[in-house]
Order: structure tokens, then sequence, then C-alpha cells
């Protein structure tokens, strides 16, 4: 082959090349089903999770079961429907949600873990509470594939760079 059929050849196959490379040009890698939202994938992750938490806790707020199901993934809406309204399901009759916060979304094993602090009144008796929600991709769209007990809210401690606390005094030891 001569220099100038090797020139051409190379010139054709590029511009055969040349569609297929434009096609790719700005997809990001992104599936067709998914719009872009504007986000990088761990911001987009983390308000997600956040508006689907929130929305939870508007529910449990309001007492609206089925906003409340709305939120959680296919697969819990069985475990829901059984235990939700139930002596001490999440909307059961005799409690009340007056007050509930999100404290922290970050990144876990199985997803994005949202915690929540919440009060739960019965009666007159009020207690503050924990919960744990992970909150998964499904497809296009996210939601809660998990709630657990969160930890124990931690008693704030000294400033250590004030005085320590007052000793306490021994409790008398009975000799008998």
């Amino acid at each position: 082959m001569g220099r100038s059929h090797r020139g051409r050849f190379t010139g054709l196959a590029l511009l055969a090349l040349l569609p297929a490379a434009l096609a790719a040009c700005g997809s990001g890698g992104q599936s067709g089903d998914t719009p872009p939202s504007g986000k990088a994938p761990a911001e987009e992750a983390t308000a997600k999770s956040r508006e689907r938490v929130q929305a939870y806790l508007d529910a449990l707020t309001a007492r609206d079961a089925a906003a409340g199901r709305s939120q959680l993934c296919a697969p819990m809406h069985a475990a829901f429907d059984s235990a939700a309204t139930g002596p001490n399901g999440d909307f059961a009759d005799h409690f009340t949600v007056p007050e509930a916060t999100i404290t922290e979304v970050r990144s876990g094993p199985n997803g994005q873990e949202v915690s929540a602090s919440i009060t739960v009144a019965a009666g007159s008796r009020k207690a503050a509470r924990s919960l744990l929600f992970t909150v998964t991709r499904n497809g296009a769209d996210w939601c809660i594939s998990g709630e657990a007990p969160g930890k124990r809210a931690v008693e704030p401690t000294a400033d250590p760079a004030g005085p320590p606390p007052p000793a306490m005094a021994p409790s008398p030891v009975s000799s008998q």
C-alpha cells in the first residue's frame, strides 16, 4: 500500500468512528432511564435520603400511615402493613410524635444512613428516641429500606477546660 492509500484509509477509518465517538460525548456514563440531576452522586444520595426520611417523619407527625408507607421500599410494605398500627408500631393509635428531627446523614455499608431523633408521647408521658433509617436507590428512585432503633443519646460531657464536676459522696455501707 502506498503512502497516499494509507493516509486515505486512516482518514476514512477516523470518519467512520467519529459518529460513535460524538454520540458518547456528554453521556457521563449515566443510563438512559435516569435524568441527570446536576448534582454529584454523593450529594444526590445525601439529598434524596434526607428527603425520604423527612417525608416519613412528617407522616409520623401527621399520623398518616399511607404517606409513611409510600416512603418505604416495596419489600418492606408487608411488614409495615402488619406492624405499623399495632401496639408498638410507628403509627399506633396511642402514640403521637410531636417532634421529629434528622440529626445526621452519612454513607453506610447498605446505603445512606439517616439518624433521627423523635419525641414520642403517650398520654402525658413523653420520651425521646433515636432511629436509624437506611435509604437505598431503587432504580431511578430512592426509598427507605430499613429502620432500627438508633444509639441512645449521649449525655453532654463536662468541658475539659472547666472545673471538674463535684465528687460524689460515698454511700453509707451497712454493717449488717
